[in-house]
């Protein structure tokens, strides 16, 4: 057993060497936000197994706070096989919150490539600060970062408006876009604006993004369970090198995330519902406990919210389940307020599910629509936060049929 150390996430200069070290069988690091009331938990002194350098909290938005254990190992192997992907290691500019696995990731990645790695200052995303921080990479190097879909958004926004801007985000060779799914619209002004993007799939269990661009990296496996005959969609498990040991004292949590086949090989139960296509790119169409039974029918909320973020003005749209009398349940769709969204009416999202093969009680019964969209620090839509705005009797103006 070995010393488990908390330290600050956003105080880069000590963490890089902490990493450093835990990857070399120093203590282990946990990350954490400065600010973390230090409860009377989360004080203790503790230790983990010897092969573990890395701790990460992370909480969906549903799900209870969860502490993911990352072997050296595990990290090493994410690392190469991202950078195996991409062609080259490079140095990279992190623009994440350390104590999540995107940021943890980046600093992990500049030290097995030898290279410094710039950092972002603490703070909300600033696309100046990131076109000025991009300036001091190395340009004889390939350049790497890795974002959220709302920084991408902001930094496309700012782009469009200076060309500084623009030229920095031009100049990646790759830009890594994980965390939550990446609208269609987004991507598409992202290729329009010669963005490198690569869209990546995975998370603080599978050590970071281990499918990019719907393909696993070398050494993962995907499998689909339990596959609907009439879709070929189930539940989502990944395998390989890159998988967590578990979580910190939570062995029954651990139990359920993970199995082991007959073989002995582990598999990591995302909870997630995809496809894999005759080629073997992965496809994620939503959450298992995004399911809900409207009048009968299974709708996949994750569905519904991909038709709807396909309507201009609507690709951060969120989509979100309320009690029905009638229906059981019923989806809603909450916008953040824009002129594109403003002109839109529920019949058109209805269209839209429509043209996307869902069924008619899949078609979203209200629009909301909110001056801001509440976000976790990761960058994801609060879903909790969202859902108590619903549960509101003084809920936002609402548009209903044919308004």
């Amino acid at each position: 057993m070995k010393p488990l150390i908390r330290v600050s996430a956003t105080d880069a200069a000590a963490l890089r060497p902490a990493l450093a070290d835990a990857l070399a069988g120093g203590p282990a690091v946990w990350p954490v936000p400065d600010g973390e009331p230090a409860t009377a938990e989360a004080a203790v002194a503790r230790e983990v197994e010897d092969d573990i350098a890395l701790v990460v909290e992370t909480s969906g938005s549903t799900d209870a706070p969860k502490r993911v254990l990352l072997a050296a190992d595990a990290l090493e192997a994410s690392a190469d096989a991202t950078h195996d992907a991409l062609g080259s290691t490079g140095q990279w500019l992190l623009a994440l919150p350390g104590h999540y696995i995107a940021g943890a990731q980046v600093l992990v990645r500049g030290i097995l490539a030898g290279t410094e790695t710039v950092v972002l200052s603490p703070g909300s995303f600033d696309p100046a600060a990131f076109a000025a921080a991009s300036a001091r990479l190395d340009a004889r190097v390939p350049r790497y970062t890795s974002l959220v879909p709302a920084q991408l958004a902001r930094l496309l926004d700012a782009a469009e408006r200076d060309a500084f801007v623009g030229a920095a985000a031009r100049s990646f060779d790759a830009i890594l876009v994980g965390g939550q799914a990446l609208a269609p619209a987004l991507a598409a002004r992202a290729a329009d604006a010669g963005l490198a993007i690569v869209r990546t799939y995975g998370s603080s269990e599978t050590a970071g993004g281990c499918v990019y661009d719907g393909r696993p990296l070398d050494g993962v496996a995907v499998r689909i369970v339990d596959p609907s005959p009439e879709t070929g969609r189930g539940e989502v498990q990944l395998a390989g090198p890159m998988l967590a040991s578990g979580y910190l004292d939570d062995p029954a949590r651990t139990a359920a995330a993970f199995t082991t086949d007959a073989r002995g090989r582990r598999w990591y139960r995302t909870g997630d519902l995809g496809d894999l296509s005759p080629d073997g790119v992965l496809r994620i169409t939503g959450r298992a406990d995004d399911v809900i039974i409207s009048g009968g029918v299974k709708v996949s909320l994750g569905e519904v919210e991909r038709a709807v973020r396909a309507v201009a003005g609507f690709a951060e749209a969120v989509v979100l389940p309320v009690a029905d009398a009638e229906w059981g349940e019923r989806a809603v769709v909450v916008v953040e307020r824009t002129d594109a969204a403003a002109s839109v009416i529920r019949d058109d999202l209805a269209a839209a599910t429509d043209g996307a093969g869902l069924p008619p009680a899949g078609r979203p019964v209200r629009l909301v629509v909110i001056e801001r969209m509440p976000h976790l620090a990761s960058g994801k839509p609060d879903r909790r936060a969202l859902a108590a705005l619903l549960a509101n009797e003084g809920r936002p103006a609402e548009r209903g049929a044919g308004s």
